[in-house]
């Protein structure tokens, strides 16, 4: 099962879980077990309406950023993959 490191900003949806175990072949799927496991998180990173990850979502899998976004929930994951999603974080 892939781990998913888990933004501060989504915790409140884990229970505090910095970090959960989940299975999925692509991201997409790994995104719909987390939706089934913890509701509400593809609230959090898709687009409202449509499946496409958030503009200001930047997904990290095994320490590369995923810069192609047209085919990022496409991507495959291997059994250890390590997934981070990055919100943006703004203010001043």
């Amino acid at each position: 099962m892939a781990v998913v490191w888990v933004p501060a900003l989504y915790r409140d949806l884990t229970g505090g879980a910095t970090t959960v175990s989940v299975p999925g072949g692509t991201l997409r799927e790994v995104i719909a077990n987390l939706e089934a496991r913890f509701p509400g998180m593809q609230e959090r990173l898709f687009r409202e309406g449509e499946e496409r990850l958030r503009p200001g979502i930047a997904v990290v899998v095994d320490g590369e950023t995923v810069r192609d976004r047209a085919s990022v929930l496409r991507r495959p994951l291997a059994e250890t993959s390590e997934v981070h999603f990055l919100p943006a974080i703004s203010g001043g």
